[in-house]
């Protein structure tokens, strides 16, 4: 037994700790983060989309591709997704018109 661990393991343990401080860090903030929150992790779905795209776009089609492909789709709709949550949020902070007074454009 040379006493050596699978990086298959150590891989497993670093995912489930970063879904664990994911998770705790995302409740944990306050709602006035929200917002910033979502746009930073916005620019972190640009750069898997940039990861995907190379893995995607190898030469030979292959389970690498392919899930560079889904990894492609899914990031691009969350960037999507995270645009339209921080639009809606930003809106919520904008003064309100009086019902009787037309917009000024």
């Amino acid at each position: 037994m040379s006493g050596t661990v699978d990086p298959t393991v150590i891989n497993l343990i670093v995912f489930v700790l970063a879904i664990f401080v994911g998770y705790h860090v995302i409740w944990n903030v306050t709602p006035a983060l929200h917002t910033p929150l979502m746009s930073l992790t916005n620019a972190i779905s640009s750069v898997i989309i940039v990861g995907a795209i190379l893995a995607a776009g190898a030469s030979a089609l292959d389970l690498g591709s392919t899930m560079g492909v889904i990894a492609v789709a899914l990031a691009s709709v969350n960037v999507a997704g995270g645009f339209l949550v921080t639009q809606r949020m930003l809106q919520m902070f904008k003064k309100k018109q009086p019902k009787g007074e037309k917009r000024e454009a």
